[in-house]
């Protein structure tokens, strides 16, 4: 979606709150008289051949009926950071905890939010976003109160989405990728055993893009972290011995990539 586009339907949104004749309470969420805080989540898989993400629909205006990442207000009653606003609202809005979040960015443009077109002091609101990199397939999603659906959408079918959400989707996806090249990010889509080919078809769907089958192997078994088992995968050519990810030795390597 394009910056107008976006623009355009968060003012159509800010008209349908002044239709209904809604006020908002800027002072009720407000951390100073100007400016508040919300916390939003993308949590990003790979499902069949490319990435997805998690997302919500919204069950309240703005942006009723509407797909959304998960989030909501930073309760200064509740919440120590952004950090634990985030876990709460993903915990409430799809029954997800014990994620490893990431702080991705604070997106503070004016306008964002058709909320701030009604409410009934001057306001901006802004999202602090953070991000996870999670195999979906070990999790299970719950719509919770705030939430009328939640649901796994592949990158390629996404909908039309609220605020500005596609923005830090896409600028979501742009952190993961650049993370494999620094960080052992990657390994988290891991599952319990694989082959190495298996576990090069993993990264190369989070990369987007094919990579060069000797150097990954050379490169994974220079790290030391693979721990052998006795089965093998059968089929066409050679059998593929399967692997154990070696965890605490993981840890110890921070820092290094296979790229």
């Amino acid at each position: 979606m394009s910056e107008n586009k976006m623009m355009k339907r968060i003012n159509q949104e800010g008209q349908k709150l002044r239709q209904a004749k809604i006020v908002y309470d800027s002072k009720k969420y407000a951390t100073t008289n100007t400016f508040f805080n919300t916390a939003d989540i993308v949590l990003i898989s790979v499902i069949d051949n490319e990435l997805g993400v998690l997302l919500i629909k919204r069950k309240e205006m703005p942006f009723q009926g509407s797909w959304a990442i998960p989030g909501g207000y930073v309760d200064a009653n509740k919440d120590l950071d952004a950090e634990a606003a985030a876990r709460r609202e993903l915990a409430e809005e799809t029954g997800i905890s014990d994620v490893y979040l990431e702080q991705l960015y604070t997106f503070s443009t004016q306008s964002r939010d058709p909320r701030e077109m009604i409410a009934n002091h001057p306001v901006r609101i802004w999202s602090v976003a953070h991000f996870a990199l999670i195999d979906y397939t070990k999790v299970h999603a719950v719509a919770g109160s705030d939430a009328g659906e939640v649901r796994w959408f592949k990158i390629s079918e996404l909908p039309e989405l609220a605020f500005d959400h596609e923005k830090i989707i896409s600028m979501s996806i742009d952190r993961v990728r650049g993370k494999l090249s620094y960080s052992n990010l990657g390994f988290e889509l891991v599952p319990e055993e694989f082959t190495i080919p298996e576990l090069q078809e993993i990264f190369e769907k989070v990369m987007g893009e094919p990579l060069d089958r000797n150097n990954f192997r050379t490169k994974l078994l220079k790290m030391e972290i693979l721990i052998a088992t006795k089965k093998v995968k059968k089929g066409v050519g050679k059998p593929a011995p399967y692997y154990r990810l070696d965890r605490n030795k993981l840890k110890t390597l921070k820092g290094r990539s296979l790229f």
